[in-house]
């Protein structure tokens, strides 16, 4: 298993960026043993959660183990509180970085598939929304999303006032990362909406896999978005987010007795 430390210069950002990867290209063939035809090696894309940065997951969670049973490249890049969101006033373009720069990227580096087939993007928290977000956004990219304890809180903050605040953030946060919170829903910007969309238009839509723990803080805003995707499905289950299987109980407050799954 090959892990990578990258810096290159992102033209999306206009600066040198950083991302690890795990890329299971130097596996071990057993003397003796027929070697496995493994195929070509799908690509993740996936995103840490509010106040994380690009080694929380390779840090974590179990993800080389994952990566080489699943013949999966695994690509970590920072998010910087900005919910993958593009950034217009500043010129930091952080959803074209993750929607279609750093796959480009990544497919011209590494010797990964460039089938939309074999591409997933995926995330927990602040990174489960920007893995909706985005995946829908540049689903031309992407055909499977994984949102775990998303935190899809468009409609909570959506025409709040200049004073609100609470326990993450104030209304100028907010602003400058969603824009004009008055026109967020129904924006592209608003998962949801994006979804209808793609629905009305019959357009090419990845599959989505959603879950957040029974006791998260993030259930209830979560649940209006399963609904617009087609409702939940799937009984209560452990939660996939423990420290073995991702590092937000050792970062935030996402811990759940059971999960639901959409």
């Amino acid at each position: 298993m090959a892990f990578f430390q990258v810096n290159f210069f992102s033209k999306a950002l206009k600066r040198q960026v950083p991302f690890t990867a795990f890329v299971p290209v130097d596996t071990f063939e057993i003397p003796g043993q027929e070697p496995v035809e493994r195929g070509p090696i799908k690509s993740l894309y996936l995103l840490h959660g509010y106040a994380g940065n690009h080694m929380d997951w390779g840090l974590g969670a179990k993800i080389q183990e994952l990566s080489l049973l699943h013949n999966i490249a695994v690509f970590m890049p920072s998010g910087e509180n900005n919910f993958y969101l593009d950034d217009t006033d500043k010129g930091e373009l952080h959803a074209e970085f993750i929607g279609n720069e750093l796959v480009e990227f990544t497919r011209k580096t590494f010797p990964i598939s460039s089938s939309r087939e074999d591409t997933f993007i995926g995330g927990l928290s602040m990174g489960g929304f920007g893995a909706l977000r985005n995946g829908l956004k540049y689903s031309q990219h992407f055909s499977k999303i994984i949102a775990l304890s998303s935190a899809l809180i468009t409609r909570n903050i959506a025409g709040i006032p200049e004073d609100f605040k609470d326990p993450i953030a104030d209304y100028n946060y907010y602003r400058r990362v969603f824009g004009d919170l008055n026109e967020l829903l129904g924006s592209d910007r608003d998962p949801e909406a994006l979804i209808l969309n793609l629905k009305k238009d019959n357009a090419v839509f990845p599959h989505i896999y959603m879950a957040c723990g029974t006791e998260d803080f993030l259930l209830k805003p979560g649940r209006p978005a399963r609904g617009t995707c087609g409702g939940w499905a799937g009984p209560s289950a452990p939660p996939p987010h423990r420290p073995s299987a991702g590092p937000t109980a050792a970062r935030n407050e996402h811990s759940p007795n059971r999960t639901e799954t959409l």
